[in-house]
């Protein structure tokens, strides 16, 4: 294989269909020095993981820039799977690699495991430790991120898992921890986690990158309390879903409706069907792993429930929410309501009457407002 030149093959990567803007890039440094540290470490017949790829610039720089083959590979969010089959399809290396699921038939045999940082330490220690039970026995774990948002638990995380933990050299404020030496594993993995939350009666499952892990966020907690207000819908969509609860809330509450709850995230997708499997409603609540509904026909619900994000990755940023509430748009049958929960500074009733259509404050505490957006229809 031709190896190429990484700042080339960087510059032709795109977001697409994820948000756009001019702060919002397809690589940063930490993809060009976990692949500068592994080109030192790795050969070209290396069996090589690849995790929390956001948009491709570490799959297709190991392949083109490493020359390594068959790269298996992990990536959490969908949009971050579609962009990399884009780029891929673009860079004629669409065959160059395989798609997996955390766990053994992503990383069995493994030499080398490349990992762009998650944000949160659950996250870490659910990845790391399927790294510690099933990659090869001299495995090299080379983790990186941005400094300012690396911390030493990060560390103490990896240390748990390795025999050896070495911080590289910060360069263009990123770093690269290289963790040799994987401790073997058999006892029970850490995730997911199922708790109880006495408030709700709930039994709510857990993996590590499920935004607020087993307990219940306070946007949410806000709004389930307008549950009793919210039409008798037979076709609900939770959107966004989570660890799943708002989908559990609603089914328990009214049998007859048949919920979807959906989410970019594979982990909060897994979390959201662990919840409906712990408290019997897998049978009234279905999951589905997409961006935005992008799968679900239009105009096929009656209410839609959203506690928008407002990050992107590690940037503050509106355009998720405001991609949430164009499709919400589509996916709501006329007269169909959406109800949403936000931080009352964020002030998107403007979006919401404009995107949706009629928009009232159903609600508002100190921190967040709910609002009810009504589809034009009958």
């Amino acid at each position: 294989m031709i190896v190429q030149d990484l700042d080339t093959l960087f510059g032709t990567l795109s977001r697409i269909p994820d948000v756009e803007a001019d702060n919002l890039h397809a690589y940063d440094a930490t993809d060009g020095l976990l692949l500068e540290t592994a080109r030192d470490i790795i050969g070209s017949g290396a069996k090589v993981v690849i995790i929390g790829d956001r948009y491709g610039a570490l799959t297709l720089g190991t392949v083109a820039g490493l020359g390594v083959e068959n790269v298996r590979v992990h990536q959490d969010l969908y949009t971050g799977r579609l962009a990399l089959q884009r780029n891929a399809s673009r860079a004629g290396l669409e065959t160059s690699f395989t798609a997996h699921e955390l766990g053994r038939e992503l990383l069995e045999g493994a030499d080398a495991v490349l990992l762009q940082l998650p944000k949160s330490l659950a996250e870490l220690e659910e990845i790391v430790d399927a790294v510690a039970r099933h990659a090869g026995p001299d495995a090299v774990l080379l983790a990186g991120g941005r400094v300012k948002h690396m911390s030493l638990g990060m560390n103490a995380v990896l240390a748990r898992y390795f025999e050896s933990v070495q911080p590289q050299l910060a360069r263009q404020k990123s770093r690269v921890l290289v963790a040799r030496n994987p401790i073997p594993t058999t006892g029970m993995a850490p995730y997911p986690l199922l708790d109880y939350l006495p408030e709700l009666g709930l039994s709510v499952c857990a993996h590590g990158a499920a935004f607020s892990g087993a307990r219940l966020d306070i946007g949410t907690r806000f709004l389930l309390t307008f549950l009793d207000s919210m039409p008798d819908a037979t076709r609900v969509v939770d959107l966004g879903c989570g660890t799943g609860i708002l989908a559990a809330m609603y089914a328990r509450q009214r049998p007859a409706a048949r919920v979807v709850a959906t989410d970019q995230s594979a982990a909060a997708v897994a979390s959201a069907l662990g919840t409906a499997l712990a408290n019997g409603l897998e049978d009234r609540i279905s999951v589905v792993h997409d961006d935005a509904m992008s799968t679900l026909e239009p105009a096929s619900a009656e209410l839609i429930m959203l506690n928008p994000p407002f990050h992107l990755g590690s940037s503050v940023h509106a355009g998720a929410a405001l991609k949430m509430f164009q499709a919400a748009a589509t996916v709501l049958a006329p007269g169909g309501e959406l109800w949403t929960v936000y931080n009352s500074h964020l002030q998107y009733r403007t979006a919401l009457e404009k995107i949706i259509g009629p928009t009232v404050v159903e609600g508002r505490n100190p921190k967040f407002t709910v609002t009810r957006s009504r589809r034009a229809g009958k």
